[in-house]
């Protein structure tokens, strides 16, 4: 173990004993914890105000990063925390507002290259502000501030906010999620059917402190090639007034549940999911389980800008992306085998900066976002044991990409690779009810053609990424 894990092992013991006290527990890492607001109106606003609930996160993160023996190794510490209010119900109103700090307490110098191929960190950096490399303290976002109206199973919500859908969601892999401003519906009264949707025109990615227009948000991470094989040039260049979603899930029953989705990117591209998953109860309170999805996605208009070199998608392009799953579990055993497969139309596309893919065969640490022409294949098995409070699971899969100079396809230049994932969850309880903590390895293996190039290399294949997180909710 390099010297640079020491203040990992040393703040992961200190909080430990440092949180030894009683809190409640949620078991989400990205959001807030603690008891749900009780929605019944008060009889006054200033009682709505006195009786409101506060919950408090500390967060821990170590990373690090082995490259091939020629390739620089990275590593980062970061410690962060926040508060999140919000009032009861005065006539159906609530009012929200929660903010997050982060410091870098040891971190590898993330404004030098790698010597070898030129390239930056690629994951550590994501812990603090990927637009400010330098910065190490005044890390800070003011995350949630909105204003919520009830009435009865339905909501509306104005402001900046957190939601999860398959295309924009919260990403949870470092400190704090992606967050969204605008207005969200949800509708959960009907029998059957729940519907949630609505517009956004400010997004605030993961890795980020700032607030950025529809468009701006739009290449903030690493944007890689054209499909002429140019650099990309839709960083700051793509032009999109906002974005609009709607989602409906229809449970027919216990066993048949339908999911449609919707996003579409003014200006720029729409995206269209239907899901079907199915369970069927069996013998010992075990069941069987299975899914399978499609996702049609076309550019809208100039696909963000009328100069193809500064678009974000090409003008008239498609993608088509299907899959399915299937696995048995029961209290206490899960597998399962995936595939999906995006074909050789064209590159899938969805910002990267407003969350992962929702693919059966995602993985922690890779996507497949920006590819054509894939077969990915996946299996994993989880075996929680109940009075340790403790949940493992160990994931494989094999991705077939395009090769890594067909830029038409391959917009990052990753090469075909296989990666296999070690996860450890333990959650406690008494007197440290609150405490949380995460292990996940993640190991990719080339399999591809890289030409003898280690630029194709570097942060993609033949890398193991370490990560420990120390989460306490109160």
């Amino acid at each position: 173990m390099k010297y640079y894990l020491l203040p990992s092992v040393v703040l992961l013991l200190s909080c430990l004993h440092l949180t030894a006290q009683h809190h409640d527990l949620n078991q989400d890492a990205t959001m807030w914890a603690g008891k749900k607001t009780q929605v019944q109106d008060t009889l006054s606003l200033l009682s709505a105000f006195k009786s409101g609930s506060v919950h408090g996160h500390f967060r821990y993160y170590s990373m690090h990063t082995n490259n091939a023996d020629q390739l620089t190794d990275y590593y980062a510490n970061a410690v962060g925390g926040g508060i999140r209010y919000e009032t009861t119900s005065y006539q159906g109103f609530q009012f929200c507002v929660s903010g997050f700090y982060i410091f870098n307490v040891g971190s590898s110098d993330f404004s030098t290259p790698d010597s070898s191929t030129g390239q930056f960190n690629r994951y550590e950096i994501a812990l603090f502000d990927v637009e400010d490399p330098y910065n190490k303290s005044d890390i800070d976002r003011l995350e949630e501030l909105y204003l919520k109206y009830n009435l009865g199973g339905a909501s509306i919500t104005l402001g900046r906010q957190l939601i999860n859908t398959p295309f924009i969601n919260l990403q949870d892999g470092r400190m704090r999620p992606t967050g969204v401003q605008g207005i969200w519906l949800k509708i959960n009264e009907l029998e059957k059917i729940s519907i949630e949707g609505g517009w956004l025109n400010s997004i605030s990615p993961r890795a980020t402190v700032a607030w950025f227009d529809t468009g701006a948000s739009i290449g903030i991470y690493s944007s890689g090639v054209n499909p002429d094989g140019t650099p990309s040039g839709y960083a700051e260049h793509t032009e999109s007034k906002g974005v609009a979603l709607m989602g409906i899930e229809i449970k027919w029953n216990k066993r048949w549940k339908l999911k449609a989705w919707d996003m579409l990117i003014e200006n720029v591209s729409n995206t269209a999911m239907l899901q079907l998953d199915a369970q069927f109860p069996l013998a010992k309170s075990s069941q069987l389980f299975a899914a399978t999805q499609i996702i049609r996605q076309h550019a809208v208009q100039n696909g963000g800008n009328e100069i193809a070199s500064k678009a974000y998608t090409q003008k008239g392009s498609k993608s088509l992306t299907f899959g399915a799953q299937a696995g048995w579990k029961n209290k206490n055993w899960e597998t399962s085998i995936r595939y999906n497969r995006i074909t050789a139309e064209g590159r899938y596309l969805i910002p990267r900066e407003w969350g992962r893919e929702p693919f059966f065969t995602f993985m922690p640490r890779e996507r497949n976002e920006g590819f054509g022409d894939v077969h990915a294949f996946m299996g994993k098995v989880q075996y929680e044991f109940p009075k340790l409070q403790v949940k493992t699971s160990l994931s494989a899969g094999k991705y077939e990409l395009p090769d890594v100079r067909n830029y038409a396809l391959n917009k990052y230049g990753l090469p075909s690779y296989t990666q296999i994932n070690l996860d450890l969850r333990k959650v406690f309880s008494n007197y440290l009810e609150g405490l949380d903590l995460q292990y996940l390895l993640a190991y990719k293996i080339n399999n591809g053609e890289i030409y003898e190039n280690d630029k194709y290399r570097f942060n993609k294949v033949d890398v193991m990424v370490h990560n420990v997180i120390v989460n306490y909710h109160f």
